[in-house]
């Protein structure tokens, strides 16, 4: 009983502060994530890279050891470069940077 309504007195005194903070709150947090979407998307666009380089290695393998699956590594491993390209650049269109 005594730890019930010690969490009920807790909760009690929490709420009011944070419900305090308000538009204050809600811009720092906007600010906040805006510094972290430059970096995000140009993370996205080197991890893109790095996966199309690593995919032309792979399909350039197959190619040279006669593999009769080279063009579905190929359109495999373009598509996720692709991906990963326009989401780079989706997200830092859709946040207005």
């Amino acid at each position: 009983m005594r730890k019930i309504l010690a969490m009920l007195v807790l909760v009690v005194l929490a709420v009011p502060s944070s419900f305090a903070q308000g538009a204050g709150g809600i811009d720092a947090g906007a600010s906040e994530l805006q510094t972290y979407i430059d970096p995000v998307g140009n993370l996205i666009l080197v991890i893109g890279a790095i996966v199309g380089l690593i995919g032309g290695v792979r399909v350039y393998i197959k190619w040279n050891s006669g593999d009769q699956d080279t063009q579905k590594a190929v359109m495999g491993w373009m598509g996720s470069c692709v991906f990963l390209m326009v989401v780079g650049v989706v997200i830092k269109a859709f946040f207005g940077l």
